[in-house]
């Protein structure tokens, strides 16, 4: 028992004697206080004889001990189950203990590995962050990654906003796209997904990287550097027979797993596969209000979003097969193959235009194995002698805006100049000048010749009638940083990483209460406890305290216990007088009147005294 100087109360002091002996507290409490040798080199054959008498006494005293215990069965079996429940409320504080520290560690754990991994990004999608598949050679001019971390790194983003831009949340309050409707020509409406500035980034990142350093087909022309449909029909001009079929639900069709699988195909492992895909995807979503507050449920599998930048892209990636099947299949028919988006055009002549059948028949299986559907309402077999369209473009005979369609616009010009541009509409477009202008700029595209005389003239009504031309926006560098993984703007939001978990409450020690004054400096004699006793007294001043000087004493805590405690003796002898006096005049009324008048005389002789 390790004894601390001053710490014992005089209880405790006999407690110790109990356990051991007095000869051995005393012989202990020299040693500390440096008037007994103890350095065991020196012989010190009492000092062993009182350690090993004291050792004795403790052993007969644990024996007496249990014999007394177990010479009472009943006794015995209470101390047995109390013994039990000790230990069982022991084992069971540590098992608490063992369980909240290994979930404390896990959590811990849990915590490091997310500062350099993802780990989890939604269920149903999760299960490609933790494997890692078959390795494919990655394809030339690629970057390198190897990780979720290395993609953002490369993004120049922190692996936290990586983690929230790629996560699939059936239910959210956010959401990183801005949805609305444009009208389609052939009626209805598309719905347009514009992603949000922080996902753009990284979509812009993307296309830069990594798809746009991605050759695609030949026979793909839409959203392809220097392809556009100006090439895409002039494939077509002069022949026979010209074909042109629509994918259905083309953008749709192209879901999570098929996104995900290009960028497999491409050499990527299988967690950045994954959250390259997510960050290309989203799913259908219904905007929802529950009590004032606004939410995204997601509906149906992930897909391409119509209006994201990466989407034209990956779909020519994702039909890089379709495109090949189909070009092998229209070559050996004798047929000419190209697509613009979801737009397939086919064209031949000579013998070839006489196996349009077999070509509808061959296309629809193969287009159907790749996973798409041919829409069969916008089937078109256009032959020579009548009105051959491409992509909105006439090609029987050049590549030039059909004349209907220029008819028709003359007609608008020639109606604003002479009645005004009141009720005129060019198309969907609420400006009627802004959608002629981008109209004259399409026609001198296709045909310059006529192009600028048109934009000239869009021009000058324009002028005449007080309208000023809508200020083109200049390119910002907001794709260029994007690519280079610069943030885009100075002052720009970046997500915060989680804090570590914190321990529970069972792990953590409660701090130890600061012992009382009176017990760390309790006295262990009779003179300690009346010094301590006297500096009490000293402590409760002069309310509290003897007045010495006039004999008397002031209360003010209201105990009547205290202040009879604190009477002085002369009180306790007149207390004792009446008591006295009564007792007498109980038994003898003459004897209480003698009694009566020797008290008023001891008190008049007492106040002449003072």
């Amino acid at each position: 028992m390790t004894v601390q100087p001053g710490s014992l109360t005089r209880q405790q002091l006999y407690d110790r004697i109990r356990e051991s002996s007095k000869d051995e507290v005393i012989l202990e409490e020299m040693i500390r206080l440096g008037f007994w040798p103890g350095d065991e080199a020196q012989p010190n054959l009492p000092a062993e004889l009182i350690k090993r008498r004291g050792d004795i006494h403790r052993e007969i005293s644990e024996l007496h001990k249990k014999e007394r215990l177990w010479s009472d069965p009943e006794t015995a079996l209470k101390e047995m189950h109390k013994r039990r429940k000790k230990e069982a409320l022991a084992r069971r504080k540590e098992t608490k203990l063992r369980n909240a520290r290994g979930r404390h560690d896990r959590a811990l754990a849990w915590h490091e590995r997310r500062k350099s991994d993802v780990l989890y990004l939604g269920e149903g999608v999760s299960a490609g962050l933790h494997s890692d598949g078959v390795a494919k050679p990655l394809k030339p001019g690629l970057p390198a990654l190897g990780s979720p971390k290395a993609l953002a790194e490369a993004m120049g983003i922190p692996l936290a906003e990586l983690r929230f831009l790629a996560f699939d949340r059936a239910l959210s309050r956010i959401s990183h796209y801005q949805r609305f409707t444009i009208p389609k020509k052939t009626g209805g409406e598309r719905l347009i997904s514009a992603p949000m500035p922080r996902l753009k980034r990284a979509q812009y990142w993307v296309l830069d990287a990594i798809l746009d350093k991605v050759a695609v087909h030949e026979a793909a022309h839409g959203f392809v550097p220097g392809r556009s449909i100006l090439t895409n029909a002039g494939a077509h001009v002069g022949r026979e027979v010209v074909v042109n079929l629509d994918l259905k639900d083309f953008f749709p069709s192209l879901t999570f797993k098929r996104v995900k699988g290009k960028f497999r195909g491409l050499g990527y492992p299988e967690p950045v596969a994954t959250v390259l895909a997510l960050l290309c995807t989203e799913p259908d979503v219904d905007e929802l209000e529950l009590d004032g507050e606004r939410l995204f449920a997601a509906k149906g599998p992930r897909r391409l979003p119509q209006g994201a930048p990466t989407s034209p892209m990956l779909t020519n990636l994702v039909c890089i097969r379709l495109d090949k099947r189909l070009a092998a299949l229209a070559a050996s028919l004798g047929f000419t193959y190209t697509r613009y988006a979801d737009d397939m055009t086919f064209s031949a002549s000579g013998e070839g235009a006489a196996k349009v059948s077999a070509l509808l028949k061959y296309v629809g299986e193969i287009v159907t194995a790749e996973g798409f559907t041919v829409h069969p309402d916008k089937t078109r077999v256009m032959r020579r002698g009548r009105h051959q369209e491409v992509t909105g473009l006439t090609v029987n005979e050049r590549v030039a805006v059909p004349r209907e369609t220029l008819r028709r616009f003359r007609a608008l010009l020639h109606q604003i100049g002479k009645n005004g541009p009141e009720g005129r509409h060019w198309g969907k477009a609420r400006d009627v000048f802004d959608a002629a202008l981008g109209f004259s700029f399409f026609v001198r595209m296709v045909s310059p010749a006529i192009g600028d005389p048109l934009i000239a003239e869009v021009r000058s009504l324009a002028a005449r009638h007080g309208h000023a031309p809508k200020a083109v926006p200049e390119p910002t560098a907001f794709r260029a940083k994007s690519a280079r993984g610069e943030a885009p703007l100075a002052r720009w939001w970046i997500p915060a990483e989680r804090p570590a978990p914190e321990p529970e409450a069972i792990l953590i020690e409660p701090p130890k209460p600061a012992p009382r004054p009176a017990q760390a400096n309790a006295p262990r004699s009779a003179i300690g406890a009346a010094a301590g006793m006297r500096a009490r007294m000293q402590q409760e001043g002069p309310s509290g305290a003897w007045n010495q000087g006039s004999g008397r004493q002031t209360v003010e805590d209201g105990s009547i216990g205290s202040a009879f405690r604190r009477l002085p003796r002369r009180t306790y002898k007149i207390l004792g007088i009446l008591m006295l006096f009564g007792l007498v005049a109980s038994v003898s009324p003459r004897l209480a009147a003698l009694g009566l008048i020797f008290l008023i005389g001891y008190v008049i002789a007492e106040r002449k005294k003072r």
